[in-house]
């Protein structure tokens, strides 16, 4: 009497299809150029439509070390105007400016008619790695958490569009990435001691996080947190998410025709020993 076969196991499969149920597929380089460039389109439109109305907007780019901040902000500027889009990073502050009023080293560089101002971190140091590293007193701290809504619904209330972004990423995803710029020469740059020392401190970060969202997370100026384990993802959805906060209009293109190039007139090159750049062999 011959055996019964075993029907073929398949709970190993739905498990399989069950985990994966909530990943998002990998997103691809070309699939993420091609909306990226198209995304690049509607960012030359928002730049036209600033400089033609006079708007003012101030984007501040915050987030834990390693988030992603660098790259986002370069796939918001690599396609538009440095002059109409302005990346602010400011050094340490001077010994001068320690005595001023906290904020008052960022005010000079708020955006004026027509300007896109991008803040690579901003005064939100004082509720993060001041913090954090003790660079600042824990009265110094409240009283910034205190002060920042009420400047920040004055800059609002004085035609600044503001919008506030908060790159957030994994333990795991942060390590892997803080790891690649000690292995990768090209990456030193990236890594200073601030950034080693802050490693370790994850958890005081996360505090100090969250109590600068429940001080500052305002209807005026609300924080808008971005998932960035999956660096292209959170790229295009930061330029998106641009795009849709600020209310410009799209310009109708110009025809533009290229005018005829002057004759030569007589013109003849020189016999001028040129000192050309040769192509790399």
């Amino acid at each position: 009497m011959k055996a019964a076969k075993k029907a073929p196991a398949k709970p190993a499969k739905k498990k399989a299809k069950k985990q994966d149920a909530g990943r998002v597929e990998k997103l691809s380089g070309k699939d993420y150029e091609s909306r990226m460039a198209r995304l690049h389109e509607e960012l030359v439109q928002l730049q036209l439509w600033v400089q033609k109305t006079g708007a003012k907007v101030c984007i501040i780019f915050e987030g834990r070390d390693g988030a992603g901040k660098g790259g986002t902000i370069q796939a918001l500027t690599e396609r538009v105007s440095p002059r109409i889009f302005r990346v602010v990073a400011l050094p340490a502050p001077t010994e001068r400016e320690k005595s001023q009023m906290y904020i008052q080293r960022y005010l000079p560089y708020l955006p004026a008619a027509g300007e896109i101002v991008i803040f690579d971190r901003s005064w939100y140091n004082r509720a993060g790695v001041e913090r954090v590293m003790g660079f600042a007193s824990e009265t110094q701290v409240q009283e910034f958490l205190q002060m920042a809504p009420a400047v920040e619904k004055a800059i609002v209330h004085s035609g600044v569009i503001v919008l506030k972004y908060w790159l957030e990423v994994t333990p795991e995803e942060q390590t892997k990435r803080l790891q690649s710029r000690i292995d990768d020469g090209r990456k030193l740059w990236k890594l200073t001691g601030m950034d080693l020392k802050s490693y370790s401190r994850w958890y005081d970060y996360s505090r100090a996080r969250d109590d600068m969202f429940t001080a500052t997370d305002t209807a005026w100026a609300p924080w808008f947190v971005v998932r960035s384990d999956d660096k292209k993802r959170a790229r295009l959805n930061v330029v998106q998410h641009v795009l849709r906060r600020i209310p410009y209009k799209r310009s109708e293109p110009e025809k533009i025709k290229l005018p005829k190039r002057q004759k030569a007139h007589g013109y003849v090159s020189p016999d001028y020993p040129y000192k050309y750049i040769d192509a790399p062999k």
